[in-house]
C-alpha cells in the first residue's frame, strides 16, 4: 500500500523512528533505528512494507527496495513474524543470511532470536535459490563514526545499544555476556549494535 515515506526523522528509539511528512507523524519499525540518529530533522526516504493483520497493524521501514525484498521474502517463511525478519536484517550481515541459506548452514541460522532449527530448516527449503535477486552487496554503510562520537556519549549510545538489542528479541543474559568486550571502546549506538550482533552471531 505505502511504497515509501519521504520526511522528516524527528525521533529515534530502541524500535522505531518517527517520520514527519505533512504534518503527519509515522512510527516505523526499522532493523536498527539508530541509523538515523545521525539524520534527526532532516529528510530521508524511508522504503515501508504495511503490515496487516486481525492483531496487528503496523509500517516497518527500509533503508533500499533490496533490504524491503528480503524481509518481505523472510515473512513468507513460516514461523517468521516481523519482529524476527528485522532481527535477521539488523546484523547487517545480509550475504552471510543468503550464504547459510543456500548453503544450508543451520547452525548460523538458529544464531537469531526467534529461529529455532525447524524455522531455520523452513528458512532453507523455501528460500534457497530463490534469493538471485538480492544484490549480496547492497546493504549500506550505515554509519560515520567521526559524526556519531562528536555527537553521543560513550555510555549513552552503549545503554541504547543495549535497548535496541532487547527489542530484536535477545536476552539479558546474552547482552550481558557480551557487554565487558564492548564497553572497552568508545562507538555510536550503531555501531554497538552492529559489533554486539556480529560477536552474537558467531
Amino acid at each position: 500500500m505505502y511504497e515509501f515515506f519521504r520526511g522528516t526523522v524527528e525521533f529515534v528509539g530502541p524500535e522505531y523512528i518517527v517520520i514527519e511528512n505533512n504534518g503527519i507523524g509515522y512510527q516505523i519499525s526499522t532493523p536498527n533505528p539508530f541509523i538515523y540518529s545521525g539524520k534527526m530533522n532532516t529528510n530521508v526516504t524511508v522504503y515501508t512494507y504495511h503490515y496487516v493483520r486481525e492483531d496487528l497493524i503496523a509500517l516497518y521501514g527500509f533503508e533500499s527496495r533490496e533490504e524491503k525484498k528480503l524481509f518481505t521474502k523472510l515473512l513468507n517463511v513460516s514461523g517468521i513474524g516481523p519482529k524476527g525478519a528485522l532481527a535477521i536484517l539488523a546484523s547487517g550481515e545480509v550475504q552471510q543470511v543468503v550464504s547459510a541459506i543456500e548453503n544450508e548452514d543451520e547452525s548460523f541460522l538458529v544464531k537469531f532470536p526467534g529461529v529455532g532449527k525447524k524455522t531455520a530448516r523452513q528458512m532453507i527449503l523455501d528460500l534457497k535459490g530463490k534469493l538471485q535477486d538480492i544484490v549480496p552487496d547492497y546493504f549500506p554503510n550505515l554509519f560515520n563514526a567521526d559524526k556519531f562520537a562528536a555527537q553521543q556519549s560513550t555510555n549513552t549510545a552503549f545503554e541504547e545499544a543495549v535497548l535496541a538489542l532487547k527489542a530484536l528479541g535477545y536476552s539479558d543474559k546474552e547482552v550481558k555476556k557480551i557487554s565487558p568486550e564492548l564497553r572497552k571502546e568508545q562507538l555510536s549506538t550503531d555501531q554497538y549494535i552492529k559489533k554486539a550482533l556480529q560477536r552474537l552471531l558467531k
